[in-house]
């Protein structure tokens, strides 16, 4: 047991007694933050830092996988809540809150002309599918990215343990970029494809013509087009990767930062395939839920009043220009680059000769970690980040890639590391 991570680790050991990997949430579980380097349990949050189990002080780069835009504990939506909150949380009749959010999406978002909520994303690209499926009479689905974990496509995944595999026959990955892949997966099932679902951005930016190509495929095959936009929106744009692309889906995917974290996801598309909500069952006790719903009209007005998403953008290119220079400065072009957009930016690490890029991730999180930076790789922007933030970041860079570049040069890596070194894993993207 670690001396800086004892009570987080105590209560990992207390937590695996209940709860399968001891969280909630793959992403936030042991099996990505390695024993005895790593904190297990956050007791608070605010602005741009946490504080763990052991009061260890953190800037925060995780963000709740992306899901907190503005902060820990933004004050604008906090009261928001607090006000809704004196009036009640779930009624037994929609409350005028769920017209309102659903008001401003379609205000916001270019292919919203109806809206419906879930409460995580995998409930909204479940939802979509469901109803793609409904409204073209079709049943496959060709799928780029990650979307979820529900049956419909995880089975298309090596996590696909518990999938019935007539299930999993009907859904068909393409690459991102790669538009003839999907152009053979519509030959090979002409006339049977009911959606086309992607993240319209996430490690890479769109090839010239891809989105485009995408389209058309969808138009001439009369297949549902769904952007899973449960990270870019209101991250990349306040209308979603839709508006900084300007290509216009029929149906789409919202979460995340949405509501700085409160639970909340949406579908929205054109009301020719949105009514068909009506026929399907897509329902939730807390759908209508109103302090998430409070939270996240509060923190849409926030976003379109001042200048969060700019910000993100801002803050996020200072990082990934930094840590571009510093990769060179340290010699690791071959093994580090940067990928990502600058609200969403990752460090991805490859294979060498001597080292698996798990054992060189390893030896980045214990470094990263022990200097107070709470991150797994990616750089989940806030509009509370700051220049002392991203300074103290980049500090921390410039010692850890030091140091592996030394211990890389010295095939020493392994021996410098405090625990064992991370497993290979389900790869979401």
């Amino acid at each position: 047991m670690s001396t800086r991570y004892a009570r987080s680790e105590s209560l990992l050991t207390r937590a695996l007694n209940t709860i399968p990997l001891g969280s909630q949430t793959f992403s936030k579980s042991k099996t990505h933050y390695p024993l005895e380097v790593s904190p297990y349990f956050i007791e608070k949050g605010l602005g741009s830092h946490v504080w763990d189990a052991d009061g260890n002080e953190y800037i925060d780069f995780v963000n709740s996988l992306g899901a907190v835009t503005l902060g820990y504990r933004d004050s604008d939506v906090d009261d928001a809540v607090r006000s809704q909150m004196d009036n009640g949380v779930s009624f037994s009749l929609p409350h005028r809150l769920e017209m309102q959010v659903s008001e401003k999406m379609v205000e916001l978002i270019p292919c919203a002309e109806m809206v419906r909520f879930g409460k995580n994303g995998s409930d909204a690209t479940a939802g979509a599918i469901r109803l793609a499926r409904a409204y073209t009479g079709r049943e496959h689905v060709a799928t780029c990215g990650y979307h979820g974990w529900q049956d419909w496509y995880i089975g298309s995944t090596a996590r696909h343990r518990g999938v019935p595999e007539a299930v999993r026959r009907l859904t068909h990955a393409f690459s991102y970029n790669r538009l003839e892949q999907l152009e053979r997966l519509f030959d090979e099932h002409s006339g049977q494809i009911a959606a086309v679902i992607l993240e319209p951005m996430n490690t890479t930016s769109p090839a010239h013509g891809f989105l485009e190509g995408i389209r058309r495929l969808c138009d001439r095959n009369g297949t549902v087009l769904i952007f899973d936009e449960t990270i870019t929106g209101f991250r990349f744009h306040l209308g979603g990767a839709q508006s900084v692309f300007g290509v216009i889906p029929d149906l789409a995917t919202f979460g995340k930062g949405m509501a700085n974290g409160y639970p909340i996801s949406a579908i929205v598309g054109k009301r020719e395939i949105m009514q068909v909500m009506e026929d399907i069952f897509f329902s939730f006790t807390f759908g209508g839920e109103t302090l998430s719903l409070a939270a996240a009209l509060a923190a849409m007005n926030k976003m379109e009043s001042e200048p969060v998403i700019q910000t993100l953008r801002d803050q996020g290119s200072k990082v990934m220009e930094g840590l571009r220079a510093l990769i060179r400065v340290h010699g690791l072009e071959s093994i580090l680059s940067v990928a990502g957009s600058p609200s969403w930016s990752f460090l991805t690490i490859q294979d060498t000769p001597e080292y698996s890029s798990w054992v060189i991730k390893t030896f980045y999180m214990q470094e990263m970690l022990a200097r107070g930076i709470l991150t797994v790789g990616s750089h989940n922007m806030s509009y509370s980040h700051t220049d002392q933030d991203i300074a103290t970041l980049l500090n921390a860079y410039d010692e850890v890639l030091k140091e592996l570049s030394t211990a890389l040069g010295e095939r020493q890596l392994e021996r410098k590391l405090k625990c064992l070194p991370l497993e290979p894993l389900f790869k979401l993207r």
